[in-house]
């Protein structure tokens, strides 16, 4: 048994459950189709998130197809850890001067290292959360008199399945373009070097553990539909989720196995 982070000692039967809730939550309709079979976007949208390499994967569907890279987000939970991450980076710690909304940032990124054109950038500096990602964006897509038909939606991947919920409530009063879903990585962790880790290759700054754990259990909260979570019997914020027992399962093990609370993090501290 080995620990993730300050997490553990976890076994094989912890590991299942997170990577089985991650697979969940990380919505991928690309799923590793090749080109032919992909479904076809004539819009890219990322959702602001503090993990630069989905703002490269993004850059890159947007470059090879010739679709508009539309970036969403203002200042909001996430901002400081992406200036944190920016900061820390090598080559783009040089856009962090004067901005401050991530849309703005991450476009400066785009723009000066990513080798997009800036005529072909949409930036949506006002949203805070993942609601106004959705309502802001169709703001300014009818702002703008477009009208995609479809959408690339590229999110942090933990938080890829309630944006997707968050964009069909955004259009519940209209139709909804069609929402390919990209998480551009799902996240799965796995033995190596003694201990647990993710199991991709490296790629750019992954999430702490401890914020992993937080948004792997937390999404699920707010994705259940009951009178505490997000969607119409609780919030209102999201249209009904259908959420497979296999991943409650997983969930509740985890939340249920005493290895993620607090008290199991002191203990951990204190051996």
């Amino acid at each position: 048994m080995s620990f993730f982070g300050p997490y553990g000692p976890l076994d094989a039967d912890d590991i299942a459950a997170i990577n089985a809730v991650a697979r969940f939550l990380a919505l991928d309709d690309l799923g590793g189709r090749d080109k032919d079979h992909a479904p076809a976007f004539d819009l890219v949208v990322l959702a602001g998130n503090a993990l630069l390499w989905t703002l490269e994967g993004a850059v890159k569907k947007a470059r090879a197809t010739g679709a508009p890279l539309l970036i969403s987000g203002g200042i909001g939970h996430s901002t400081s850890l992406l200036a944190t991450a920016v900061d820390a980076h090598p080559v783009y710690r040089k856009a962090l001067a004067g901005q401050t909304s991530e849309a703005r940032l991450l476009g400066d990124i785009a723009a000066m290292f990513l080798g997009l054109d800036q005529s072909r950038l949409l930036l949506e500096d006002v949203s805070t959360n993942c609601g106004e990602n959705a309502l802001f964006t169709r703001r300014l897509l009818d702002e703008r008199g477009l009208a995609p038909s479809a959408i690339l939606l590229v999110q942090d991947p933990l938080m890829q399945r309630r944006t997707d919920a968050s964009f069909r409530q955004a259009w519940a009063d209209a139709t909804c373009p069609e929402l390919v879903n990209w998480p551009v990585q799902v996240p799965r962790l796995g033995y190596r070097g003694g201990g647990i880790d993710y199991l991709q290759s490296p790629n750019s700054r992954k999430w702490a553990p401890e914020r992993f754990l937080s948004l792997l259990t937390g999404e699920i909260q707010r994705l259940t539909d009951d009178e505490n979570g997000y969607g119409p019997r609780g919030k209102g914020f999201l249209p009904h989720v259908d959420i497979p027992e296999d991943v409650t399962d997983a969930w509740r093990h985890i939340m249920n196995s005493g290895k993620f609370d607090a008290a199991a993090l002191g203990r951990r501290a204190g051996s």
